[in-house]
């Protein structure tokens, strides 16, 4: 019992060494976060807002931060943070 407790904890070591990332895929993860923060609190905005328009602008607002997160975690994911962080160097 004592080796498969070693095994498997060897293996959930090893798998979270898989997952570190440079310190330039950590500040856009942090970017999107932050992007994605300040949508939701756009579209809380909208929802009290006292007129149709700037409801209508505040959401729009909230959308393309939202899609601006998403482009920051998929250049994060597709590894292109990283390709450009070392070619600056």
């Amino acid at each position: 019992m004592k080796k498969l407790s070693f095994v498997v904890a060897a293996g959930l070591m090893s798998l979270a060494a898989c997952t570190n990332n440079t310190p330039a895929e950590n500040s856009a993860e942090n970017v999107a976060e932050s992007l994605d923060n300040a949508a939701d609190n756009l579209e809380a905005s909208a929802d009290n807002a006292t007129n149709e328009s700037t409801e209508a602008a505040l959401e729009n607002a909230a959308d393309n931060m939202h899609s601006a997160a998403d482009n920051v975690q998929e250049a994060v994911d597709n590894g292109a943070v990283a390709a450009n962080a070392s070619n600056a160097m």
